[in-house]
Order: C-alpha cells, then structure tokens, then sequence
C-alpha cells in the first residue's frame, strides 16, 4: 500500500484551527484516508485484482474444455480394438452401433500408462468365436490406466456397449428357444431424475463458490494487514493515534476500508462470471449453467457478512504484530482455515448438515450453491451466518480499539 498517509486526512485531523470533530467524522476522515492510500497503491491493486477476477473464470472455461472434449470423443463413436479378427460377431454388433473400430497399437498398455493413449482398449482373445458358438462365455477385457484419467472416463461407456451386446444374444439364443427375451427382465425400470438442470449444473460448477470466497478473502487481506502492521512498520501508525480522535473511531474507519476491498473485489468476481459463461466451449454445459445478475447479486449479498468479520478478524489479528511479515504469518491461520471450510461440504455429499451455517466460509460456500441451484435462501438458513460474522465483527473491532488505547497509553 502507499508509504506515506493522506495529507488530506492529516489536514483534517490535526489541524488546530478547525472545531472538534464528531465520532462520525473522524471514522468517514479515516475511511477515506484508507480508500485513498489502497487506489494510490496502483501495483498492489493489480496483483489483488486479477487473481481474483481472472482465476474463476479461467478455470471454468478450462473445466468446459474438458468436457467440451469429451463430448467431442463420444459423438465420435470411436473404440480401439486389439484382435478384433478374433470375434465377427461382436464386430457386426459394434458397426450396427455405429462405432469406428480403430486396431490398438501393440504397445498400447505402455502408452496407457505413459497416457500418450487417452482411451481404453478392448482386448479379444483368439477363441473368443469359437466359445461363442459352443455355448460357452469367453472373456474380453477393457484395458484403462485409473491413473489415465481421460482413458478411464471411457471405461463406463465401453462397458455399457458390451452389456447390451450381452443382453442381445441372450435375448436371440432365447428366441430360439421359443422363449420371450422378457423373461430376463421381469420388471421394467424407468430412472426419473428430480434435480432441476441448474442443480445438475453444480456438480461441475460447484468450485465457483469457492474462487468467490478467496477473493473475499484476499481482497481484505491486504488491506488489513497494510491498516495495522504495514502502518506500524512505516511508522505512521503511531502518530495517527495521537490525533484527538476516539480509537474506536479509528477503528471504524480502518475497517470500512478493508470491508469495502473485500466486498469490492467479491464483486468483481461475482460479475466476471457473466460473461465467462459465454466462453464455455461445452454446450450442454453452457445450457445448465445460468449465472445472471440475479444470481450475482445474491451472491454477492452472502459475502457481505464474511467481508465484515474476516476484515475485522484479519485486522485484530495483525494489530499486535510489528513487521507485515508476522502480521502475514498470523493471518495464514485463519486464511487457510475459511478458504478450506468449504472442502467439508464436497467431502460429504450425503446432505447439507444445520452445523454448516454457523462456520464461517461453510456457510457461504452452502448459501452459494444454493443460489446455482435455483433455490430460494431463506431466513432460518442466511440468519445464522449474519450472527456469526457479526459477533466475529464486533469482536475484533473492540480488541482492535483495546489495542490502540494501550498503544496510546504507553
């Protein structure tokens, strides 16, 4: 942030010539002093900003591409076969299916594993004709590297095409018999998915909440810890507590400044979103995913209150340090402990607890993916965050003013 104060604020606080201010004032005095230290500090505001504007966007669009790809792979309708000579049967099957059938490499499992070859391999043995038409059951394998990550998402695929080549010649060797093939399927099962095509949205696009949060997070890091240790470290921090203004209203004004960075850069990375959705090269993905300003908005309104507490936790943490190097190392606990909070939720799937709503980073990651989904935000589940980050929020602000009176003091 800049080197040296405001002299505006200077002017305003220190000179003798102008009535006592009001605890108002001098709060609105500091606020703007701390705003205008943080626009000057035009390199600092870089490195702040497009992290947290970028990042979100470019993952997203990064995510698209792979899905994009393999979309792109599976309307292709390609299978690699090693010995298909092997079986005329199952490759009558697959060209009625509409595959291409491409001969796999000989040293396709080194290639697997050196994932130069992204998909499985179907492997013939050389009897597998010969069983067929005895009676018996010869095996194929379907060859994938779990380590081989675009090959094994295949695997379900081929395996799928081979069941139903399965369920084919049971239902034709039954047939035969003068036996109905429904006899192997005595109940009829029909899947009904309730979840909305936003909802489905979210299983791919669940990480949105969390880049929301980290630029909550960063956007009041800096400032919060310039606020306190930065101005302690350059020496302006004590001559601004000689001033005749209450600490508290040095306080209030110190945190509506690093509340508003926090909430400035979240917003910022609530609207890059809008036209990120734009670039997402997978169609069915750009279909699902409706991120407007509606839901912008919405989000951006579940920050607020994490703005004010990490502000004010940043800052309470930092106001006892000397150097911004141990303001930084203090702050990483806290840091690390928000920005991981939402893990728990992608680490149980099996439903969202009422424990979420009263962590903080939880509980705004949950209220977020709720917003993807569609669904409304209701009090009983909002209301609980806001009593939390506001307790952290009151209580930071009276340590940090506690902190200054005995600075003042010694």
């Amino acid at each position: 942030m800049s080197e040296n104060p405001s002299p505006v604020s200077k002017e305003l606080l220190m000179s003798p010539a102008r009535p006592p201010l009001s605890f108002l004032a001098h709060a609105r005095i500091v606020l703007f002093k701390e705003l205008v230290d943080a626009v000057r500090d035009r390199r600092t505001l870089l490195r702040m900003l497009v992290p947290a504007v970028l990042m979100g966007p470019l993952m997203l669009m990064a995510l698209s591409g792979l899905i994009a790809s393999l979309e792109e792979r599976a309307e292709k309708r390609e299978l690699m076969v090693a010995g298909l000579e092997n079986a005329p049967t199952l490759e009558n099957y697959l060209l009625r299916q509409t595959y291409t059938l491409k001969a796999a490499p000989a040293d396709y499992e080194q290639k697997l594993r050196a994932t130069q070859l992204l998909e499985p391999v179907l492997v013939i043995g050389k009897d597998f004709e010969k069983q067929l038409l005895e009676g018996d059951r010869p095996t194929v394998e379907v060859v994938s590297d779990s380590a081989n990550q675009r090959a094994q998402v295949a695997v379900g695929s081929v395996q799928r095409l081979l069941r139903s080549f399965n369920q084919e010649r049971a239902g034709l060797n039954l047939a035969l018999r003068g036996i109905s093939p429904e006899l192997l399927q005595p109940v009829a099962i029909e899947e009904r998915d309730l979840a909305s095509t936003q909802a489905r949205a979210t299983r791919i696009t669940s990480i949105v909440p969390m880049f929301i949060i980290m630029a909550v997070l960063y956007g009041a890091l800096t400032a919060a810890l310039d606020s306190t240790a930065g101005e302690r470290e350059r020496g302006s921090l004590e001559p601004l507590l000689m001033n005749p203004a209450s600490p508290l209203a040095l306080v209030l004004g110190k945190w509506g400044a690093v509340a508003l960075s926090g909430v400035a850069v979240a917003a910022l990375s609530n609207l890059s979103f809008l036209p990120a959705q734009y670039l997402i090269q997978s169609d069915s993905l750009q279909a699902m995913f409706q991120f407007g300003w509606g839901e912008a908005l919405r989000c951006l309104a579940v920050q607020l209150p994490l703005a004010a507490g990490v502000g004010a936790l940043l800052m309470a943490m930092a106001v006892r340090t000397k150097t911004f190097k141990e303001a930084q190392a203090s702050a990483t606990l806290a840091m690390t402990l928000i920005s991981l909070a939402p893990m728990v939720g992608l680490m149980n799937p099996g439903g969202e607890a009422a424990w979420y709503y009263w962590v903080p980073g939880l509980a705004q990651n949950t209220l977020m993916l709720q917003v993807l989904k569609g669904e409304g935000l209701s009090l009983a589940k909002v209301l609980p965050s806001v009593l939390v980050c506001g307790a952290m929020t009151l209580a930071g602000l009276l340590f940090i003013a506690r902190s200054m009176r005995q600075a003042v003091a010694r």
